[in-house]
């Protein structure tokens, strides 16, 4: 398996069938992407950690029910996404995720959720396959091809639907600025 890489088709077809030393590999192969995933929608390391975890333990009690041996990056990353959310609506807030009223004010620090609020909100509003190009692209960092080849995609089909999500992202955002603002207002 190339650095950086998903693994491979025919171990994922070979993990699917119960193989248990391909199912070993695929865990241990799957692990430093959905643990950087976790990393970026969790809301502590902790939390990141632990979803990551359950993720791969999804994925080794239920390899089996993945249909598309392709679709395993877009599989593990919905897992990962629902078990931060899990962990985010089971954390009660705690007064030290606050920061030191010096460094922000209440009003800057409501306006910053409401503004990642408004983003999430947007990309959560995208078709699926917007979504996860968006995701792996513009939140992982992966490269184009990297994303392509993760979704089963040509290159200019990718670009295709990262240009459409990225305008739709943006669009929505514009919106809720405008309706904001009282713009087209009469």
């Amino acid at each position: 398996m190339a650095e950086g890489a998903w693994p491979g088709e025919r171990l994922i077809a070979s993990a699917q069938g119960g193989d248990l030393e391909s199912i070993a590999a695929l865990v241990s192969g799957s692990h430093p992407h959905v643990r950087r995933f976790a990393r970026t929608l969790c809301a502590s390391p902790e939390d990141a950690e632990d979803a990551a975890q359950e993720a791969l333990i999804i994925l080794y009690r239920k390899i089996g029910t993945l249909r598309a041996s392709g679709a395993l990056a877009s599989w593990m990353f919905r897992i990962v996404r629902n078990e931060c959310l899990r962990r985010a609506r089971l954390r009660p807030p705690h007064y030290d995720d606050v920061p030191d009223a010096g460094t922000v004010s209440a009003e800057d620090e409501v306006l910053q959720r409401l503004e990642a609020g408004r983003v999430a909100a947007a990309i959560a509003a995208l078709p699926a396959d917007q979504r996860n190009v968006l995701i792996m692209r513009d939140i992982q960092g992966y490269s184009g091809r990297m994303v392509a080849d993760a979704l089963g995609l040509s290159v200019p089909a990718m670009k295709s639907r990262l240009h459409r999500a990225r305008a739709s992202v943006q669009q929505a955002l514009q919106g809720a600025l405008d309706s904001v603002s009282g713009e087209g207002d009469d």
